[in-house]
């Protein structure tokens, strides 16, 4: 899919990667259709197997008749890596895990946003109308100067040559928006990622255990056979 973005490639090699695409996309199609073979109404219960069965159908939307925009989507096909890869799908589980915490804090930081941009549009919109005129254009110049991009020599300094204490404004806003709010997030996800890796530990130790008691069982059945064994000896020898 990739090499279908070079002109100069698919001119010489355009009817091999178009095959080999279409062998690609048979080669899904068959697995899927045996999977759904095999596991029947369990196969549309399982989150991982329908987002394959999503990721296959999209592959097979035909490249005409409109739906050369939703074409287009078949590039999705690379997300069947996190399928395939656990330590992908691990990372994925962490990050749905988390989005109710991550939807908590992105409410408090639309807060924080909300309230800078009405501030900035009446300390700075009739100076600065191109970055802070109106609610929307101060939401994006906020954002901006979250990101830590130019935001001092391209934003802050220009303003500060006009509003000498306009320091006191944003300092306060990068420290809270940036350092304290998006920090919160890193710290979210990686909690998760722990809780996982915590319950992996739970899950190995639980069948370490498992497999000692089947040990000790098997044991236990070959030691009552050596008695069963001794006592046949015994009475045969007897005899």
């Amino acid at each position: 899919m990739g090499l279908e973005t070079s002109k100069d490639i698919m001119s010489v090699y355009g009817s091999i990667i178009t095959t080999f695409d279409k062998a690609v996309i048979t080669i899904f199609t068959i697995e899927i259709m045996m999977r759904i073979y095999v596991h029947r109404i369990s196969f549309f219960k399982d989150g991982w197997s329908l987002f394959d069965f999503f990721i296959v159908a999209i592959s097979l939307i035909p490249s005409s008749a409109g739906f050369e925009i939703l074409r287009i989507l078949r590039v999705l096909r690379l997300f069947r890596l996190i399928t395939v890869v656990p330590q992908m799908r691990k990372i994925v589980i962490a990050l749905v895990s988390v989005i109710p915490g991550m939807i908590s804090i992105a409410g408090l930081l639309t807060l924080l946003f909300y309230i800078f941009a009405i501030m900035s549009v009446h300390l700075f919109g009739e100076s600065f109308p191109q970055w802070f005129g109106t609610l929307g254009e101060s939401f994006y110049t906020l954002f901006q100067i979250m990101t830590l991009e130019s935001w001092s020599m391209g934003i802050v300094r220009p303003i500060m040559e006009v509003h000498p204490y306009a320091w006191v404004f944003f300092v306060p806003f990068i420290f809270i928006v940036t350092f304290i709010m998006i920090n919160l997030i890193i710290a979210i996800v990686v909690d998760a990622m722990n809780e996982i890796k915590d319950l992996d530990n739970s899950e190995l130790i639980s069948e370490i255990h498992t497999n000692d008691d089947n040990t000790k069982d098997e044991i236990k059945k070959l030691r009552d056979e050596i008695e069963e064994l001794k006592t046949i000896i015994l009475s045969q020898k007897k005899l």
